[in-house]
Formats: C-alpha cells, sequence, structure tokens
C-alpha cells in the first residue's frame, strides 16, 4: 500500500510496517517495539539483529552506554561519517526493547541515512528499527513497487526520491579495543582502525 510522506510518518507511529529509501537499499522499518513485524514479513532469523536508524546522532545516543572515553571515540566516528553508510554496533543501553535484537541485545546497530527523506520521516518518527526490503536471503529490492508486490502489509513512500547506491553500509563492531568489520561496504577500515571512504 502506497502513503505520502505524513500518511507514512502516521502510519508508523500506529505501529504499521513502512518502507522508504535511504543513501543505501530501501529500508524496512518500524518503531522499535513493534520489530517482530520486520522479521515476520521477511522470514528472518531471530538471531539476526536489525539496525537502529535515526534522524541525528543525539536521537541514538540514549540507546547505547560506554564510559567516558568509549563515548568520545564513537561519537568522534559518528561526526565524521554520519550521516553516511556506515554502521556502528555498539553495547546498548537498557532503553533498546529486545525486540530489535532478541537473542543478543548486549548489543545494537545504529546508522543515520544520507538521504533527507529518510532522515525527515525518522526526525519525526524518532529512531526505528530498519533492514533492507526484502525477503530474507533474497537480493534488496529498489523500486517502491517491487516492495509494494513482496511486503502488501507495508505502508511503501509513494515519493521515491532516489534509490540509494544499491550497496549496503558498511557494518563495523566495537569490540572493546577498536573496531571490527562485520561487513564490507563503501566505508572501509583503514589499518589504525580509522574509518575511510
Amino acid at each position: 500500500m502506497y502513503a505520502s510522506v505524513s500518511g507514512l510518518i502516521e502510519g508508523a507511529k500506529t505501529g504499521r510496517l513502512v518502507s522508504f529509501p535511504t543513501d543505501t537499499v530501501p529500508a524496512l522499518a518500524a518503531l522499535p517495539e513493534y520489530a517482530e513485524l520486520i522479521f515476520q514479513a521477511k522470514g528472518r532469523s531471530l538471531t539476526k539483529p536489525l539496525i537502529l536508524m535515526g534522524a541525528e546522532l543525539n536521537d541514538l545516543l540514549p540507546y547505547i552506554q560506554g564510559n567516558h572515553k568509549e563515548l568520545a571515540l564513537w561519537q568522534e566516528v559518528a561526526a565524521k561519517y554520519w550521516p553516511g553508510a556506515l554502521t556502528l554496533v555498539l553495547p546498548a543501553s537498557d532503553r533498546l526493547p529486545r525486540q530489535v535484537n532478541p537473542v543478543d541485545p548486549s548489543t545494537i546497530g545504529l546508522r543515520v541515512p544520507n538521504l533527507d527523506i529518510a532522515r525527515q520521516i525518522l526526525a519525526a518518527t524518532g529512531p526505528m528499527a530498519t533492514t533492507s526490503a526484502n525477503k530474507s536471503g533474497a537480493e534488496p529490492l529498489s523500486t517502491p513497487d517491487q516492495i509494494a508486490d513482496q511486503f502488501p502489509q507495508a505502508l511503501v513512500l509513494d515519493e521515491f526520491l532516489s534509490y540509494g547506491s544499491g550497496l549496503p553500509s558498511t557494518v563495523v563492531k566495537w569490540d572493546g579495543q577498536g573496531w571490527k568489520v562485520l561487513r564490507q561496504g563503501g566505508v572501509q577500515l583503514g589499518a589504525a582502525g580509522d574509518c575511510k571512504t
């Protein structure tokens, strides 16, 4: 089902599954407390956590926890690469709904997309649990028609202004000492552990 920006925002706020474009691949999203809708729709294993996407760094900070030094480092990396195609997997705070990462709620992947329409939606809804719009194991879908056909239960934005790069975000996890690459995308880690594009 297609929806305007305002209709999609209102739908998400009432617990609907939604889809909108990002700077990488289109997202399938729901408010964190309704994240089980995404797992059900995709046929996704509960061992594969979702990403929490927000309009800006400050919206995501309540969902993580670390010491003063770690928080300063994470914010430095986020300030350099967000908005952008880098997902940071960090220790989660108690505020994270378990539905987003059912098997290991101690960590959470965070990202701020580099696409105005996506951030506009996220600014209105608050952070949302997200993943690529496709059935589990299949290639990411790229057009609203494909998404509406595969996910008839979702509200699909009718103003797909950009399909993004088509390349998923790079995912890096903080292991207490440095960054470990979980998935390589458009951003790469330098030899010193610094991120670079």
